[in-house]
């Protein structure tokens, strides 16, 4: 017992390693400012790329690699709009999901260029539907991923968007979870994921979990998008 504690321990401190990488990674987006207007979303794709190589030595992302503004912000992940240049009063958002040393990490955040107050507002209504979706999960111990995709999706029209994607989230591990678990119902925050989140995999370890916000403005043609680990990183209140 006390092994599989210590691999559990481990397997955390892992996640949140190549997390915080990921933070820093995004940072260095914005600081470098590689989402400039002009720029097509290809090119800033693999600037990221260039750029995460660079200062963590990553060859290699479990899911493709995104960069989408303006209208292509309303696509969900499935899709695969037409590359598009970055605009000069846009909304972007990046969702990579880059691997360190064998450990997934799956990050997204939403860049506002120019001062129009709606897409300032979405964006920063990302991080507090997030943090209020983490909330409802951590008070309801045996929440299934359907019930917290309702949730989910009722504080996003709460916050008066819609909800851009058919999940709002999905299992993350060690490198490949997509390849093993990604047909699986059960592996996704969406409707028809019946089984309560907090578990054991068939290996005996401990779930864990991405939570995903896409709010989408249909009438004005533009969204965001934020996620991050949902059950590490965080202390309950």
């Amino acid at each position: 017992m006390s092994e599989l504690i210590e691999d559990e321990a481990v397997r955390a401190e892992r996640l949140l390693d190549a997390q915080a990488k990921a933070v820093e990674l995004f940072a260095q987006v914005q600081a470098r400012g590689l989402l400039a207007p002009g720029v097509r979303e290809a090119e800033a794709s693999d600037a990221v790329r260039d750029l995460a190589g660079e200062l963590f030595g990553v060859k290699r992302y479990w899911h493709k690699r995104i960069v989408r503004a303006g209208v292509n912000t309303l696509e969900p992940y499935r899709e695969n709009p037409p590359d598009r240049a970055i605009g000069e009063d846009d909304i972007v958002f990046v969702d990579f999901g880059p691997i360190f040393e064998e450990f997934e990490a799956d990050f997204g955040r939403t860049f506002v260029l120019g001062d129009d107050p709606a897409k300032h507002r979405l964006r920063d209504n990302l991080p507090v539907v997030f943090d209020a979706g983490r909330e409802h999960f951590e008070t309801h111990p045996d929440i299934t991923g359907a019930e917290l995709y309702a949730h989910v999706t009722r504080l996003a029209e709460e916050a008066g968007w819609a909800f851009g994607g058919p999940h709002s989230g999905h299992l993350v591990g060690q490198f490949p979870h997509e390849k093993i678990d990604g047909d699986r119902i059960d592996s996704y925050i969406a409707p028809g994921s019946d089984r309560p989140m907090r578990g054991h995999d068939r290996n005996g370890q401990v779930l864990h979990w991405i939570l995903e916000v896409h709010l989408v403005d249909r009438e004005g043609r533009f969204g965001g998008f934020f996620e991050e680990l949902l059950d590490l990183g965080h202390e309950p209140a």
